[in-house]
């Protein structure tokens, strides 16, 4: 029988319920007296598409840090999926997490970075297979169909014997969308993934992004500067401005009538 290749396959995502999935309560994140994130509150559902948009240096990027746990919060929670990400429960009060539980609440998280971060030595469909046998325990023929699955989805099945460099940067960032897929993440994280990329190329990355928030059901964190990509993928649009969320609403609202006037003067700068 012939694999299933549907998007809701290759993804491995389940339906959209409703149910938070992604929650910031009361976080707070220094560099040494800079405030970047400042008593932040806000919650992802699931299935859900959310875009964060603000000026550089508000803390966009730095959300996303914290969900892989790049960083850690130096006040407040993080919960994924209704597990705390950084911390957990013992004799009835939080503490650091360890290791062994940052990792497996980790493993609910996929993020595509603005360097594709590809291993060179190793080929396409290698570099996608990687960690699901090694991190998830998936047989190699399993990891091998799916990955095959993946590529189909962005285009690139007739890459998969080709090594990174063999390929233009927008191929490598849709294998890294690939990879990322790969582990059946809960949530996909998105930060500026196409900003490395040569004008030309990133049409095509947010062409097979488009597909992927269409087509399936996975909830998806992003950070973009391509506010035209935000307005036909979003649910939700965030803006951020110093390290707090200071208007939130539908693409529609946000950025056709917004009601703060840093909203107005950033999308006016940028549009």
């Amino acid at each position: 029988m012939p694999a299933d290749t549907t998007p809701e396959k290759a993804t491995g995502n389940t339906a959209a319920d409703g149910r938070e999935l992604i929650r910031f309560d009361k976080v707070t994140k220094r560099f040494g007296d800079h405030v970047v994130l400042d008593q932040l509150e806000f919650n992802v559902s699931a299935g859900k598409h959310v875009t964060l948009i603000g000026p550089s240096g508000s803390g966009k990027t730095t959300i996303l840090r914290l969900l892989m746990t790049l960083l850690k919060p130096d006040e407040g929670t993080i919960t994924v999926d209704g597990d705390y990400l950084t911390h957990e429960e013992r004799g009835g009060r939080l503490v650091p997490a360890g290791e062994k539980h940052v990792r497996e609440v980790r493993k609910k998280i996929g993020m595509v970075f603005q360097q594709f971060n590809l291993f060179p030595n190793m080929k396409v469909l290698r570099n996608i297979t990687e960690a699901p046998v090694h991190v998830l325990g998936m047989s190699k023929d399993e990891a091998d169909q799916r990955a095959r699955e993946l590529l189909e989805l962005v285009g690139l099945t007739e890459h998969l014997d080709k090594y990174p460099t063999q390929l233009s940067g927008g191929q490598q960032q849709r294998v890294a969308i690939a990879r990322a897929l790969a582990m059946r993440p809960k949530v996909l994280l998105l930060d500026e993934v196409t900003s490395a990329l040569d004008p030309e190329l990133v049409a095509g990355v947010l062409d097979v992004l488009r597909d992927i928030a269409h087509t399936t059901d996975i909830t998806m964190l992003v950070v973009t500067h391509e506010m035209n990509f935000a307005r036909d993928i979003s649910d939700d649009v965030l803006m951020f401005n110093e390290g707090k969320v200071i208007e939130s609403g539908p693409p529609e609202k946000i950025f056709n009538d917004p009601d703060h006037e840093r909203t107005r003067e950033f999308l006016s700068a940028i549009l």
